[in-house]
């Protein structure tokens, strides 16, 4: 990666890292990532690793940087990452584009869910659905979603917003993925129906699928992670554990503002 957009900085070449509480590599790991959108530097040396089946909250205030954060490790065109290095199990997600980060695992669902209009609920599914599945059959995925087997033959688009992230969801699942990225996914649902998409990532995060959750409803992403990073223009400036942060009252009034 280019590292003409920083002052003073530079990368050395390196092997994946080492996980930061032993000499193992680390399953996920974010080495020192910066990103920018045209001229504006959002992610300002972004650096934390994670076990594997870890659930990790990303929290912060609006515009810290925790989108930007997540579309920088799904290798999206928009930011542009020009410096850092970023692993997942061994292979260096650095080196690849969008398309090739996906095909290694990663699956990002985005905030507008991006559900295929004019196919049916089994028809996304089916799209997503590698071949032969590995661990994720779209029955099985039935199991953990009943609304969704009840609606199989139902346009995408006409389901509910609760529904249709439950879509997002799955379609991701049914790649068979190493890693879930979930951008504000109780984003305009009601408080019933959050209760319900947190229900679906708890039982995610029992089938042992590491993730991370970007939401601003941070108690409620609090509640389901294991850990929490929390960002501030760009850096990070908390990292421990879920419960730390849920007892850290002035914690969260300074950079949560809850």
């Amino acid at each position: 990666m280019s590292n003409d957009r920083i002052d003073g900085a530079e990368v050395k070449d390196r092997v994946a890292p080492v996980n930061s509480k032993g000499s193992d590599p680390a399953f996920f790991s974010c080495w020192d990532i910066h990103s920018y959108y045209g001229e504006s530097y959002i992610v300002q040396g972004v650096s934390f690793d994670i076990r594997e089946g870890e659930v990790v909250a990303l929290l912060g205030r609006n515009g810290a940087g925790k989108t930007s954060t997540l579309r920088s490790i799904a290798r999206m065109d928009d930011p542009q990452v020009t410096h850092g290095e970023i692993w997942l199990d061994h292979k260096p997600l650095h080196d690849m584009s969008a398309y090739e980060a996906a095909q290694n695992g990663v699956a990002l669902v985005p905030e507008d869910r991006r559900i295929i209009s004019g196919l049916t609920v089994h028809e996304n599914l089916e799209l997503a659905q590698i071949a032969p599945p590995v661990g994720w059959s779209i029955e099985r995925i039935y199991e953990h979603f009943p609304r969704l087997a009840e609606r199989r033959n139902q346009m995408g688009t006409t389901l509910s917003g609760g529904e249709q992230q439950m879509l997002a969801v799955a379609r991701a699942l049914a790649r068979d993925i190493k890693l879930l990225l979930l951008d504000e996914p109780y984003e305009g649902l009601a408080p019933v129906i959050v209760q319900e998409i947190a229900s679906i990532v708890d039982s995610i995060k029992k089938q042992g699928i590491t993730t991370i959750i970007v939401e601003q409803n941070a108690k409620a992403a609090l509640r389901l992670a294991d850990r929490a990073l929390i960002l501030d223009m760009g850096n990070i400036v908390f990292d421990g554990t879920a419960q730390e942060v849920l007892d850290n009252e002035e914690l969260r009034h300074e950079y949560l503002a809850i």
